[in-house]
């Protein structure tokens, strides 16, 4: 395990995780302007409408993304998304950020845990499922990545990473 002591609570993972969002978007994105915001508190319509998006699947749908990643380019704007949870993972946390992409179609989707990888370890490590990760359409497939947080280095560690980066 990574973590000899978790948070209190899921809410201090934002911040460290949004910071974590924000390098790793610009070291992707050049040239782009990146936009992190942690939205735990606010339906994703609502956060896009105030960034001057529109997305019209999101329009009126509870969907509320911890930490929401931009990037704008001059013809372009992508959605990453970063679900925290500070408890060992479970099929039911995949499911929400599944439907999430599936909806949305981020570019990239990541649930981070501060705890362990809990039953979906034996579903991603084990039975080797790892196309209960995938989502987009089916001419662009892309994968959730599921990692565990550091609580001490306020980093993913890249080596509970499923799918490697």
């Amino acid at each position: 395990m990574v973590n000899k002591t978790n948070v209190k609570s899921e809410f201090e993972l934002y911040e460290p995780m949004r910071l974590w969002l924000q390098e790793y978007l610009e070291s992707k994105h050049k040239n782009a302007e990146i936009i992190t915001i942690d939205s735990h508190n606010e339906r994703l319509d609502r956060v896009l409408n105030n960034l001057g998006i529109f997305n019209d699947m999101a329009t009126g749908i509870d969907i509320q993304i911890d930490v929401l990643g931009v990037v704008k380019n001059k013809n372009a704007i992508s959605l990453f998304f970063i679900e925290a949870k500070k408890t060992s993972l479970t099929l039911k946390d995949l499911g929400q950020l599944w439907a999430y992409c599936k909806l949305i179609d981020p570019q990239e989707a990541f649930l981070m845990t501060s705890a362990d990888l809990g039953s979906l370890n034996k579903i991603l490590n084990v039975f080797k499922r790892e196309d209960l990760l995938d989502f987009g359409d089916n001419k662009n497939i892309k994968k959730m990545r599921i990692v565990v947080w550091n609580v001490s280095t306020n980093s993913p560690d890249m080596n509970s990473m499923i799918p490697k980066l």
